[in-house]
């Protein structure tokens, strides 16, 4: 089957899945994961690959989950009972988007093969987590990496910052979501190295190649080593307690307030409100919503408003 929103090649010892939406910044959405997923077992399976390189085209890695779905999309890569990659269940509860995301990420980190993020450009909310699940991270030292919905929409769908950063930075991340370079984030121990945008590429490329000198089964044996002491010391446990408080986050009372403003004034109009008094991201090029009220304030907006976090 053939793949509409990713890129799939091999080159020696090398698999590249590189995510192809690059008119809308490559937003995360359940076709482009499905394939992703797909993509990633199909070099799992493929004996002569050993590292896979998981990067994207365009001016950014990925601005996140999509918000403007399309929902007459059909897709062979997402599950008939869900309409969402095929994770085991077919979350059928009231919020249960990030335990969902959460165990499709598993898959990347089960996967029997090392995955190396090749970051450039924006690189916010679901792709941090996209990324955060990959075994190492090489950026581009003017990327910008940042979580913003934690300003209005909810708490962090995958908490990961806990474990990849120092502890009063990954608090920063997670209460502000403000974006750090790709040099920042790197200096901080969430990316194994930070390079110029033009000599990224060549660089995560040769990294990867080295990588490829070790054999299959001794790669698988190494990734998993390090996979369980992570489990023994509670990742998994901490991540999935994390979707259940971005659930909560959900049923606050402010918590209708963006997607009240999403469906009166539109998805550009909200993210301006959300991002305004910050001055970043939809709010970087004009001064609207710099001094707005905050959130919940109005009156109009119900908690059940509040479905617009991916």
């Amino acid at each position: 089957m053939a793949y509409n929103n990713i890129e799939y090649e091999t080159d020696d010892r090398i698999a590249f899945v590189t995510l192809n939406r690059p008119e809308k910044l490559n937003p995360l959405s359940h076709a482009l994961r499905g394939e992703v997923y797909d993509a990633m077992r199909r070099a799992e399976a493929d004996r002569s690959v050993g590292v896979i390189i998981l990067r994207a085209n365009g001016r950014a890695f990925s601005a996140g989950y999509d918000l403007a779905p399309n929902v007459d999309e059909q897709s062979d890569f997402v599950s008939d009972h869900s309409g969402m990659p095929d994770t085991g269940s077919t979350h059928p509860q009231h919020y249960d988007w990030s335990r969902h995301a959460l165990m499709g990420h598993w898959l990347i980190w089960e996967l029997a093969k090392p995955v190396i993020a090749q970051i450039h450009g924006w690189c916010l909310a679901g792709g941090t987590e996209l990324t955060s699940m990959c075994d190492m991270r090489i950026v581009a030292e003017d990327a910008r990496i940042g979580y913003p919905p934690v300003r209005a929409m909810g708490t962090m769908d995958m908490m990961w910052a806990p474990w990849f950063l120092p502890p009063v930075k990954a608090r920063e991340f997670a209460y502000t979501g403000d974006w750090f370079t790709g040099a920042e984030m790197a200096q901080y121990g969430w990316a194994n190295y930070a390079l110029p945008k033009e000599d990224l590429a060549e660089f995560t490329e040769k990294f990867a190649r080295r990588l490829g000198h070790i054999d299959n089964d001794q790669l698988n044996y190494n990734k998993r080593a390090v996979n369980r002491q992570y489990e023994i010391m509670g990742i998994r446990t901490g991540l999935m307690s994390g979707t259940d408080v971005e659930a909560m986050s959900k049923h606050r009372p402010a918590a209708g307030e963006f997607g009240r403003r999403v469906r009166e004034e539109g998805l550009k109009a909200a993210l301006e409100w959300r991002d305004g008094p910050f001055g970043d991201f939809r709010a970087e090029y004009q001064d609207k919503h710099r001094n707005r009220e905050l959130a919940g304030a109005s009156k109009s907006a119900k908690p059940g408003d509040s479905d617009y976090s991916r």
